[in-house]
Parts: C-alpha cells; sequence; structure tokens
C-alpha cells in the first residue's frame, strides 16, 4: 500500500485545503509558502498507474470539495488540492480493464468540507467508474482472490463515514483498521507497529501497518526547504524495510504495509515476497 496515494500532483497554485489550520491558509496567500507546504504535502512520485504497475494494491485516500467552487466535484486533498477523484477512479479502472485478476483496496478515510450532497456525488462517481467490478460488503474471511475471481469482482471500497450504510458495496472503516504512529522517530514507530501487530484483531478486520514517520511542526520549521522526503524519508526507510523483511503474515501477522515514496526502495516487492512464506507453510502442512 501506499501512504496519501495520490499527493504524487498537488497543486500550489490553488488556495491551501480545508484541511489545514486556519493560521496556515492565511500564510498561504504568500506563493512561497504553499510552495514549501508543496514539499511536505507530497509523499509520493508515481502516478496511481506507476503504482499500480509497481505492485501497490491498497490505496489511503483524502477528499474535499473546493469550497467556492460551483457544483459538487471532489479532489484528493493533503494540504493542496490533488487532481479531481473522477480522473483518478477512471485511471485505476483503465488498469483493472487490462488486468482482470488485479484486486484493489480503496480507503476513503477523511473528508473535508463535505455535506451530504457531496458524499452522495462521490458514491455515485464511484459507482460509475466501478459497475460490477465492486465487491458488496462480506464476512473478511471469505474474501479471497477465488471468491473475487469467480464473482469477476476487483475493487473493495472502504468509506470512513455514516453513509456507507446507504451502499451495500461501502465497506465501513472499522474493517480496514489503520492505526498511527506519529512520530518522527523511526525506532519508535517500528515498536508501535510491533505492538499494534500484537493487538491485531484475529478475524473480521483487514489491518493497515502504517510504516511511515510523521513530520512535527518543529520538524518543518527546522528543514523548511528540504522536504518530507530529504527530512525523513531517504535516511529512515532502509530500516523500516528491514522490519518489512522480518515480518510474517496471515492470522496475527502483517496483512497489508503502507510506505511514503513506494519506490525509492523495493518496498512493494519486499512486501508481495512476504506471500512466499504462506506457501511454504500449505506445502508444509500437506
Amino acid at each position: 500500500g501506499s501512504h496519501d496515494s495520490f499527493s504524487y500532483w498537488v497543486d500550489d497554485n490553488s488556495p491551501v485545503g480545508p484541511d489545514q489550520a486556519t493560521a496556515i491558509k492565511r500564510l498561504a496567500r504568500i506563493s512561497l509558502v504553499r510552495k514549501i507546504i508543496k514539499k511536505w504535502s507530497v509523499t509520493q512520485n508515481l502516478t496511481f498507474k506507476e503504482q499500480l504497475e509497481g505492485g501497490i494494491r491498497y490505496f489511503d485516500l483524502r477528499v474535499s470539495s473546493k469550497p467556492g467552487e460551483i457544483g459538487q466535484e471532489i479532489y484528493f486533498i493533503h494540504g493542496l488540492f490533488g487532481i479531481k477523484v473522477w480522473d483518478g477512479l477512471k485511471e485505476m479502472n483503465s488498469f483493472l480493464e487490462q488486468h482482470p485478476k488485479e484486486v484493489i483496496f480503496l480507503d476513503f478515510n477523511h473528508f473535508y468540507a463535505m455535506d451530504d450532497s457531496h458524499h452522495h456525488f462521490l458514491i455515485n462517481r464511484i459507482r460509475s467508474a466501478f459497475e460490477s467490478k465492486l465487491c458488496s460488503v462480506e464476512c473478511v474471511e471469505y474474501v479471497t482472490l477465488l471468491y473475487m475471481w469467480e464473482k469477476k469482482h476487483q475493487v473493495l471500497i472502504f468509506y470512513h463515514h455514516p453513509l456507507y450504510q446507504e451502499y451495500p458495496f461501502l465497506w465501513p472503516g472499522n474493517k480496514m483498521p489503520a492505526p498511527w504512529a506519529n512520530t518522527t522517530n523511526v525506532h519508535k514507530l517500528l515498536q508501535f507497529l510491533e505492538t499494534t501487530l500484537g493487538e491485531r484483531s484475529r478475524y473480521g478486520t483487514f489491518h493497515v501497518s502504517q510504516a511511515i514517520l510523521t513530520p512535527r511542526v518543529k520538524t518543518i520549521a527546522r528543514h523548511l526547504v528540504r522536504g518530507l522526503k530529504n527530512t525523513l524519508v531517504h535516511r529512515n526507510l532502509p530500516m523500516i524495510l528491514n522490519w518489512v523483511k522480518a515480518q510474517k503474515p496471515g492470522v496475527m501477522g502483517v496483512n497489508i504495509i503502507t510506505s511514503d515514496f513506494v519506490e525509492l526502495v523495493d518496498f512493494a516487492a519486499t512486501v508481495i515476497a512476504l506471500n512466499d512464506l504462506l506457501l511454504e507453510e500449505d506445502e508444509s502442512a500437506t
């Protein structure tokens, strides 16, 4: 999985998004400030298509309307506005059309400046983009690849808003817990990942291990121009990747792992390779 999957492009010519504090919105009237926000808002370099081609299958999504804009168009957002959600969904769908056995998870977990009419607009966009590829809510343990292939389903949508109850193809957010370490310290992050794996529910939910470091205000203040990648990610990714390599998949093990800048190391290949351990278990059991 990728963290803030859509943030490969954000618009530093647009106003700062409604996910930001009032003080930052005021400051961001200055063009230079928006350029600095961009350096800290971008957590991926690859487009959706490139991420999919690189093996990413779980997408972490934050969305917003544009206050003051006529209509109900919804955009991705992380500090600054990204592309229209509709354009991202179409890009993903064209990949799925070409790869009918691939399955993706879309986790809509933060919503800004959206009332119910915006939500219904977005949900209808999701339905229009994927149609029969959408997998209705089911007992998690039933949803194997074989199940998905037989039904010709390719997309699971997790929707962290009460309106999920009105649509059979929206999975509740609590089926996709993603505990967040909220630290700049890689040792604290790894300890957190270990602890939350130990507390993982045995059955009934998916589970996201967010292998990401989060900058504090003082981190940003000290390294304004360097940005997220140069300040936190480059230096710590090798240690995070070593933790990933040591994991085991399956019940009480890792399930979905997300990272920033997924292409900087062979992150996706390393996570995917963990599945081989499940095959070895199957072989030794038979």
